[in-house]
């Protein structure tokens, strides 16, 4: 074999374990658990509630002025009412779906 015959060898042989390594994912991978709506709106509430706890951070720190502060906590707060409006009803109905049974 010539030097260059080696070195194509050696190039294909990095790029078919490179291939390899990047498109072989595992399993666990492919079968995570499903989301529910239930669960992304629980998700969705905490980085509201996160959003607030930091809104109201940079507001004592000075580094929100008044006007701005009052108009996204409300709409923050707005959010939060819905989401947990939606998150009682998803859980009320799933226990009257369950006592039903």
């Amino acid at each position: 074999m010539s030097e260059q015959q080696i070195l194509l060898l050696a190039c294909a042989l990095l790029t078919a374990g490179t291939l390899f390594y990047v498109f072989n994912l595992p399993q666990a991978i492919w079968h995570s658990p499903e989301k529910t709506r239930l669960s992304y709106l629980r998700e969705r509430r905490d980085v509201v509630y996160e959003n607030l706890r930091d809104l109201n951070f940079e507001y004592k720190a000075g580094k929100v002025p008044d006007s701005d502060y009052g108009s996204m906590k409300s709409s923050l707060e707005e959010e939060a009412a819905a989401l947990l409006a939606e998150i009682e009803r998803l859980e009320s109905s799933s226990r009257s779906v369950s006592h039903a049974e």
